[in-house]
């Protein structure tokens, strides 16, 4: 009875040492390997086999991560207050690093965020925010890719999702897109009017060059006024027009 109690002993234990020694890491999966408290490798994926007590192993994900930027109270340089909000998209390419030199990479990248999301919209106006957002988030992603270089870690992608103001400042840009409209409208107009005196002018020219063609000129104008027969019609007579009638006789 003795001898199997010990038999079941050692089983146990040999089981524990196995469960504990081999290790299945997944395709993006890596494991940073400590070896009496020191890194020894990066191993993965596949089976790995570590030394109980004397090894430990850290499993690190290497998938894209999504983090969510929570919203940021921030004042434009035009001294707007905005509220922003956004999402980075990271992975980890050195996962020694994300391990040795951060001690929660999650968490340090995503306050990291937070700042760069304040201090790089702080120094653009309320239309940059709204109009260059493409822009701002390539500022972003450089400044937040720089930083978290010696984390391991390779940001992607920044998106800016919500650019909220108050009501008011609301009221006042839709004043302000009215005013633009109506900007546009006019140097729209003056154009068309430079235009059409410069064909008036090129008109002008021809018609000078013989008084025959300004002569039947007149006779369409009055061809077109005749049509509305509810009025009175007052049409210059040209000198020239009788000169050349005169003439005729």
């Amino acid at each position: 009875m003795g001898n199997l109690a010990f038999y079941v002993f050692i089983i146990v234990l040999l089981v524990g040492i196995l469960s504990s020694a081999i290790k299945i890491l997944r395709e993006y999966e890596r494991g940073v390997v400590f070896t009496l408290g020191r890194f020894t490798r990066v191993a993965g994926p596949g089976f790995i086999i570590i030394i109980p007590v004397i090894q430990q192993m850290v499993r690190t994900d290497l998938r894209t991560m999504v983090e969510d930027v929570p919203t940021q109270d921030v004042i434009s340089r035009d001294n707007v207050s905005v509220r922003v909000n956004a999402v980075i998209y990271y992975r980890i390419v050195e996962p020694q690093n994300a391990i040795l030199n951060v001690e929660n990479y999650m968490e340090a990248t995503s306050q990291l965020a937070q700042t760069t999301l304040r201090s790089v919209l702080g120094k653009h106006e309320l239309d940059e925010m709204l109009a260059e957002r493409d822009k701002l988030n390539a500022d972003i992603q450089e400044i937040l890719d720089k930083q978290t270089d010696a984390w391991g870690i390779k940001v992607a992608n920044v998106e800016i999702k919500h650019v909220d103001i108050d009501e008011s400042m609301i009221r006042a840009i839709a004043k302000q897109a009215e005013a633009e409209r109506f900007r546009r409208a006019k140097i729209i107009n003056a154009e068309g009017e430079q235009q059409a005196a410069e064909k008036l002018v090129e008109a002008g020219k021809i018609l000078a060059g013989d008084p025959r063609a300004m002569q039947l000129r007149y006779f369409s104008a009055l061809h077109d006024i005749a049509g509305d027969r509810t009025s009175t019609i007052v049409f210059p007579l040209p000198i020239d027009l009788i000169e050349a009638m005169r003439k005729k006789e």
